[in-house]
C-alpha cells in the first residue's frame, strides 16, 4: 500500500476536469491501485473502542485533509464533500499548474501561452534570433513577480534550465538579453548577494554563450530601497539602478547593429557640426586622444548611445495595463519595466520577422514590443490574469488577433 501517497492523492486532482466527490475519488484511488472491491471495502478495528473503519478511505482522507492544509485543493461550498484542486496561488492569481500549458493569445506575429516554456520549447523547431526577459527575481520573501527560493544556487539553477532550450535554439550570434534585481541581501547582513556574478558564470560555463555587455538600467524614480538598509539602519545608499545582461553564443558572428538605435544629435553637437566642426587642437593625458581642427564637421545619421539605460519605470504601456486590469477588475503585474527597454534591445539585436522569445513574459511588454517593430515573437507566463490583461489591453488591436475562450470567458477566475 505504498502507492496510496501524498503525492497519488494530489495527482488525481491535478488530472480531473472538475471537481471529485469522496466516492468518486475512492474509485480513481482503487483504479489506479488496481485494488480488489474485497480489499478495498474491507474495514479493521480502530481504537481502544475497536469501532470498524476502512483504513484505506481513512488514509485517503488523511492526504485529502493534508492536501487542503498545503492550499493544493479546496473544498466548494456548495456540496461538503466536493472538491477540486486549487486554482489560485497564495497570492490569490490563477497559476497554471505544472506540467500543463495552452494559447491565451495570438497575432498574426506572435503568440502568448499560459504555462512553463520549459515545456514547450525544447519542441520548438523554430530559430531564436533573441531571448529577452526579465526573470522573477530572488526576494528572501515571496511577491505577485518573484519567487522565494531556498537560496542563490537553487535561483541560478532554476534560471539556467529555463534558459537551456532558448540557448539550444539560437541562431549563430543570436543574443539572450536579461534584466535581473541587483537589491538581494544575504540573510540578515547588509552585504549583497553574489548571485548576479554566480548566475552570469554559470550562464557561460553551463550553456556556452559569452559575455556582451552589463548595461545598467539607471532608474531615479525606483521606490526607496533598501529599505531596512537604508532608510532605517542607514547603512545602504538608496538604490538606483538594475543591471540588464547581453550574452551571445558567438561573440564574433554576433548580430547586434548600433545604427538600428542610433538617437538623434543634441542641439549643441547639430551646432557643431553645422560651423565645419572643431576649430581648436587639444590633446588630453597622454596623447591617447585628442581634438583637431576639422573634427565632429562630418554629418552622421545620429548618435551612437552609451551602454547605460536612463528610464524611468512608468510609460503609457504601464498606465493602459493598470486600466485594463481596473476594468476587468483582475490583479495587476507589481513591477514592470517600460516598452522602452525592450524596444531598444529588439532593435539593436534583430532585424524584421525575426523570432524574439521571452520565458518569463509578465505584462507581455517583449511582445508588445515586438509587434510593434514587425518581429514575431512568443512568449510565456504562468500567471493567467496577466495574460488577460495583456490580450485587450495591448494586442487586441494587431492583425490576426484571438483570444483563447477559455480566458475570455473568465471560468478560470472563479
Amino acid at each position: 500500500m505504498s502507492l496510496l501517497n501524498l503525492d497519488l492523492i494530489e495527482a488525481i486532482y491535478s488530472d480531473a476536469e472538475r471537481e471529485l466527490t469522496n466516492d468518486e475519488l475512492y474509485r480513481e484511488v482503487q483504479s489506479r491501485l488496481s485494488i480488489s472491491d474485497n480489499d478495498f471495502n474491507k474495514k479493521e478495528k480502530f481504537g481502544l473502542a475497536g469501532v470498524p473503519h476502512n483504513k484505506i478511505k481513512h488514509r485517503i482522507r488523511w492526504f485529502q485533509q493534508t492536501l487542503k492544509a498545503m492550499n493544493v485543493i479546496e473544498r466548494i461550498s456548495s456540496g461538503r464533500s466536493l472538491w477540486r484542486h486549487c486554482r489560485k496561488n497564495k497570492s490569490g492569481l490563477s497559476e497554471v499548474r505544472e506540467g500543463a500549458c495552452l494559447v491565451a493569445f495570438s497575432t498574426d506575429l506572435g503568440v502568448a501561452i499560459l504555462g512553463n516554456s520549459t515545456m514547450v520549447l525544447p519542441g520548438n523547431t523554430e530559430p531564436v534570433h533573441l531571448c529577452l526577459t526579465s526573470p522573477p527575481y530572488p526576494l528572501r520573501k515571496q511577491r505577485d513577480y518573484a519567487a522565494a527560493f531556498k537560496n542563490d544556487c537553487d535561483y541560478i539553477d532554476f534560471i539556467v534550465e529555463a534558459i537551456r532550450p532558448i540557448a539550444h535554439q539560437l541562431v549563430d550570434g543570436g543574443s539572450v538579453v536579461l534584466n535581473i534585481g541587483q537589491d538581494i541581501f544575504n540573510p540578515g547582513r547588509p552585504s549583497r548577494s553574489l548571485y548576479p556574478e554566480r548566475l552570469l558564470l554559470a550562464l557561460c560555463e553551463k550553456l556556452d554563450l559569452y559575455l556582451m555587455d552589463r548595461v545598467p538600467w539607471v532608474n531615479m524614480s525606483k521606490p526607496p530601497s533598501p529599505t531596512y538598509w537604508a532608510c532605517r539602519k542607514k547603512i545602504h545608499l538608496l538604490a538606483g539602478h538594475e543591471m540588464i545582461f547581453w550574452l551571445t553564443n558567438n561573440p564574433d558572428a554576433v548580430r547586434s547593429c548600433n545604427q538600428r538605435v542610433l538617437q538623434p544629435h543634441t542641439e549643441s553637437h547639430s551646432a557643431l557640426i553645422s560651423r565645419g566642426g572643431e576649430m581648436r587642437k587639444t590633446i588630453y593625458g597622454d596623447g591617447a586622444h585628442g581634438v583637431k581642427p576639422g573634427a565632429f564637421a562630418h554629418h552622421t545619421n545620429g548618435a551612437i548611445p552609451k551602454n547605460v539605460m536612463i528610464r524611468g519605470h512608468a510609460c503609457a504601456d504601464t498606465r493602459r495595463f493598470h486600466q485594463e486590469a481596473k476594468r476587468l477588475g483582475l490583479a495587476a503585474h507589481g513591477a514592470m519595466f517600460p516598452t522602452a527597454i525592450p524596444d531598444f534591445f529588439i532593435r539593436f539585436l534583430t532585424e524584421e520577422n525575426e523570432l524574439v522569445v521571452d520565458p518569463f513574459a509578465g505584462s507581455l511588454k517583449t511582445g508588445l514590443a515586438a509587434e510593434r517593430l514587425n518581429r514575431r515573437w512568443m512568449c510565456f507566463d504562468s500567471i493567467l490574469e496577466w495574460l488577460r490583461i495583456s490580450a485587450t489591453g495591448f494586442f487586441s488591436d494587431f492583425p490576426g488577433f484571438e483570444m483563447n475562450p477559455i480566458i475570455d470567458n473568465g471560468e478560470l477566475f472563479a
